[in-house]
C-alpha cells in the first residue's frame, strides 16, 4: 500500500478547502508539507456559481474562471497555483476509511495518507430521493459539484421551450428555477411548504417572491404538494413526477427534473470517532474536534456562535466556509487566536433580484416595502432586532445591515411597522 505523510492534510475539495490552502500557503511552508485530497476531478472552486451564471450566462461561467479564491478577492487557485506553492493537490481520490487515533486515512485505490494535523472540509451531499419509485430514470438531476452542473447545463439547453420539473423550494429550487426560466424552459416548482425559502422567509415575504416568479412564467405547486414518485417510459427516460396533496394524486409532465430538497454533511467516516452534534462534527471556537489535531470547517462543523453566547450551530454557506478556513489556520499557528466570532450571513441572486440577510431570523418579523424595487425585513424578539434582510441592497445598505445585526438594537416595533420606505426603516433601526 502506497503511503504519504503530511504535516497538514486537508480532506475535501470545496470552498473551505481552497481557502484553507490559501491561508496555509501564506505561512510560507515547505514543499509537500500540505496536501489536499479530493474526490472531485478539479481544483477547489467557488461552489455558489454552479446554480447561478454557470447555468444561464452567455457565455456561461466555467472553470478555471471561478476557482477559489476569486470569490473572496484572492488569487485564482488553479492546479498550477498549488504546484507553485508546494501544495500537493491530489484529485480523483476518494477516502473510504479513517483512523483518527492512528492519524491516517485510506483511499479507495489503496493509498494511505498520514497526517500531523487534519482539516476536514468534506462539505455536504444532496439528499437523494432514491427510495421513490423511478428514482433511477434518466433525466433526474441533483446539483452539488462541477460535473453535476455541466450535465444540468446541457440538459436545460436540450429542453428549451419544454416543461422542467424542480422539486424543492429552497436555495437550489429557487436558483435553478430562475435559471431554467432564463434559458427558455417552462419551470414547475414543486414543494410542500407554504412558501419558498421556508427556513428564512416568513409567509408575507415568501409570497412576494412567489408573485415575482409567477410573473416570470414559473408555475408553483406548493401548500402541501409532495413528490411521490418519478414516472418514465419503456426506455427508462423520465416523463413526469407523481405528486400528492391532501390524499389527491396527479402527474406533472416533464422530461427533466432537478431535485433540491436539502443536503447532509459528509461525516460518515468519522461518526464513531469524534463527537457529533446537529448532524456535523462538534468543534470548539478554534474548530478543533474532540480528537486532538483533528479539525472540521465549513458546512460540516457544528461550532459555538460567540455572538449568541456560545449557542451551537451549523452553517451551510460560502461566507462561513471562507471565514472558518482562515480562522482554523490562524489558530494552528497562533495560540492566542480568539474564539471564532461569526455573524450569520446569507444571500441569493435570482432573475433581476438580489437579497442579503444578516443575523438570526428569530422573533416576530416586520416587512417594509413591496419588493418593487426594494424591501426590508426585521426580526424582533423582546424589543431587540435579531436579524435584518433587504432585497436590492446598496453597498451602504449592506454596511448598515451588518452594523444592525452586530449591535442588535432595541427598537420601537410599533413605530417601525408604520414605515413604508425600506431606506427609512434601515436608518431608523440603525439609529436606535
Amino acid at each position: 500500500m502506497a503511503s504519504k505523510v503530511y504535516k497538514y492534510l486537508i480532506l475535501g475539495g470545496g470552498n473551505a478547502a481552497g481557502y484553507a490552502a490559501r491561508a496555509l500557503a501564506a505561512r510560507g511552508l515547505g514543499k509537500s508539507e500540505v496536501a489536499i485530497v479530493s474526490k472531485e476531478a478539479v481544483a477547489p472552486y467557488e461552489r455558489p456559481a454552479l446554480s447561478k451564471a454557470f447555468l444561464f450566462a452567455d457565455p456561461p461561467a466555467r472553470l478555471p474562471g471561478f476557482h477559489t479564491c476569486v470569490g473572496g478577492g484572492g488569487d485564482r487557485q488553479g492546479p498550477e497555483w498549488y504546484a507553485e506553492n508546494g501544495i500537493d493537490l491530489i484529485l480523483n481520490e476518494e477516502i473510504v476509511a479513517a483512523d483518527l487515533a492512528a492519524k491516517k486515512l485510506s483511499s479507495k485505490v489503496g493509498t494511505e495518507f498520514g497526517f500531523d494535523k487534519l482539516i476536514i472540509a468534506t462539505g455536504c451531499s444532496p439528499i437523494v430521493l432514491n427510495k421513490l419509485q423511478g428514482a433511477d430514470l434518466k433525466g433526474i438531476h441533483y446539483l452539488r459539484e462541477n460535473a453535476d452542473a455541466l450535465e444540468l447545463y446541457e440538459a436545460l439547453q436540450a429542453h428549451k421551450g419544454e416543461e422542467v420539473l424542480i422539486v424543492g423550494g429552497g436555495y437550489i429550487g429557487m436558483e435553478v428555477g430562475a435559471a431554467a426560466s432564463i434559458v427558455g424552459c417552462k419551470p414547475k416548482l414543486v414543494f410542500p411548504e407554504e412558501h419558498v425559502m421556508p427556513r428564512l422567509f416568513f409567509q408575507e415575504m415568501g409570497e412576494k417572491y412567489e408573485e415575482f416568479y409567477m410573473e416570470k412564467g414559473v408555475q408553483l405547486f406548493n401548500h402541501g404538494y409532495l413528490c411521490d414518485a418519478f414516472v418514465g417510459d419503456e426506455n427508462g427516460n423520465l416523463t413526469g413526477i407523481k405528486v400528492c396533496k391532501d390524499d389527491k394524486k396527479e402527474t406533472l409532465t416533464g422530461k427533466l427534473c432537478i431535485v433540491g430538497v436539502g443536503a447532509r454533511p459528509n461525516v460518515q467516516l468519522f461518526r464513531d470517532q469524534v463527537e457529533m452534534e446537529m448532524g456535523g462534527i462538534k468543534v470548539d471556537g478554534k474548530f478543533e474536534s474532540s480528537v486532538k489535531d483533528v479539525y472540521a470547517i465549513g458546512d460540516i462543523a457544528t461550532f459555538p456562535l460567540k455572538m449568541y453566547d456560545g449557542k451551537l450551530t451549523r452553517m451551510e454557506h460560502v461566507a462561513h466556509a471562507r471565514q472558518s478556513a482562515a480562522h482554523v489556520v490562524d489558530a494552528l499557528f497562533n495560540s492566542t487566536t480568539p474564539d471564532y466570532d461569526y455573524l450569520p450571513y446569507f444571500y441569493s441572486r435570482v432573475f433581476s433580484l438580489s437579497w442579503q440577510f444578516f443575523g438570526e431570523n428569530a422573533g416576530e418579523p416586520i416587512l417594509v416595502g413591496d419588493m418593487k424595487p426594494k424591501m426590508s425585513a426585521f426580526w424582533i424578539k423582546d424589543g431587540q432586532v435579531n436579524g435584518v434582510f433587504t432585497e436590492a441592497p446598496s453597498t451602504e445598505d449592506t454596511e448598515i445591515m451588518r452594523a444592525i445585526a452586530l449591535k442588535r438594537p432595541s427598537v420601537d416595533a410599533a413605530k417601525l411597522s408604520t414605515l413604508t420606505d425600506p431606506d427609512e426603516a434601515l436608518k431608523f433601526v440603525a439609529a436606535a
